[in-house]
């Protein structure tokens, strides 16, 4: 599934941005984490996303599950280690996300249609840096229809694929 997940994110990233003449650039494959570059807006952005490992809750059909963290340190907003939760179905309107990290670091998310985010900048910075000390990160969730949904991460790899997307966009 992770090929599956890989290869169609790298052929929506291509079909963007193919009329600027580029592609995106691998920078490696950390565990279950991969990181690399691509043009957007005449600019470079850098990200790494990696699939759930575990997909639970009683559910009928769902689409893919992944933990995004970019970087496009060059727009007005600086936006430096933004997390992206994608969950495979849209959530229940006006819902939270909770991630646990290792059980002790608690962390939530706003919902829109089949993604969270953190509230703000320092929130992404606090989950990133959780991250990279953590081994295991449970997001729990809730679809539209009311199903409860628990992904886990394995966070190894993930220190290394974000220090890559970290010396690629020059970000501290």
């Amino acid at each position: 599934m992770k090929h599956y997940i890989l290869g169609l994110f790298a052929a929506l990233t291509m079909i963007t941005t193919a009329a600027q003449g580029a592609v995106e650039t691998g920078l490696g494959t950390f565990h279950s984490w991969e990181a690399y570059t691509f043009p957007t807006r005449g600019k470079t952005a850098c990200a790494i996303w990696a699939a759930a490992t575990k997909s639970e809750g009683k559910y009928k059909k769902r689409g893919d599950v992944v933990m995004f963290v970019s970087h496009r340190p060059w727009t007005r907003q600086k936006r430096v280690h933004e997390v992206s939760f994608e969950t495979g179905y849209p959530f229940k309107s006006d819902s939270e996300v909770t991630i646990a990290i290792d059980k002790k670091k608690k962390f939530t998310l706003f919902t829109k249609g089949n993604t969270a985010w953190s509230r703000t900048a320092a929130d992404d910075a606090a989950l990133v840096k959780a991250m990279r000390i953590g081994k295991v990160m449970v997001i729990r969730g809730q679809s539209s229809r009311g199903t409860k949904t628990k992904d886990t991460f394995e966070l190894f790899g993930f220190t290394a694929a974000h220090n890559a997307i970290n010396k690629a966009c020059r970000v501290k």
